[in-house]
């Protein structure tokens, strides 16, 4: 599995780009989120990419970013009838915090908007994937729909960190708002030590 490519961009396009590396020119097909953050060619480039092994080819997949083929991967893995282009197609058409954000809130309407994915798409991708776009992916789309106070953010910011120690979003944010009535004014790493203690 090639995990990364670090060496010369010497073309790209909104679909493709051509790294060189070891004087080897790799062509790698692209997002194109990831198109939009490439340097103007030559310039030296550093791709995050998935190799996919075909009975008549083999093909390389580049990413700009963890998120981007994180997201490529679990669409390609578990959504049946979403193959490499498709999630492609995806990933050009959103970036990864609306189409996770999309699947939690069950917004068919926003993911039928995406080019190569339909009503039924949209159905398959919600139904398979909501599980598995994280926790956190909830508390951020609840956070998305209004400008976040300060107060808000140190509290979203807390909730994420406990989240990431394995504590459910409903039950750390509970008791996070439990320990903030009796810290007021505590910052996030204090709040987050009150709440484990509390837990």
């Amino acid at each position: 599995m090639i995990a990364y490519l670090n060496g010369t961009l010497v073309a790209s396009l909104p679909t493709q780009a051509v790294v060189e590396v070891g004087g080897v020119g790799y062509e790698v097909l692209i997002p194109l989120g990831t198109f939009e953050r490439l340097p103007a060619p030559p310039a030296p480039v550093r791709l995050l990419t998935h190799l996919q092994v075909r009975e008549d080819a083999h093909v390389l997949y580049g990413f700009a970013t963890d998120e981007e083929r994180d997201l490529f991967r679990l669409l390609i893995t578990h959504v049946s009838g979403i193959g490499p282009k498709s999630a492609l197609a995806i990933l050009s058409g959103t970036s990864p915090a609306q189409f996770r954000a999309a699947v939690v809130a069950n917004d068919l309407a926003v993911l039928g908007k995406i080019k190569g994915v339909g009503k039924k798409t949209a159905e398959r991708v919600v139904v398979e994937l909501r599980d598995k776009v994280g926790v956190s992916a909830a508390w951020e789309a609840a956070s998305a729909r209004h400008t976040q106070s300060p107060a808000e953010q140190q509290l979203n910011d807390a909730v994420l960190a406990l989240v990431a120690l394995g504590y459910t979003q409903a039950a750390a944010a509970k008791a996070l708002t439990a320990v903030r009535t009796k810290f007021p004014g505590a910052d996030t790493e204090t709040l987050i030590r009150e709440t484990l203690r509390a837990f």
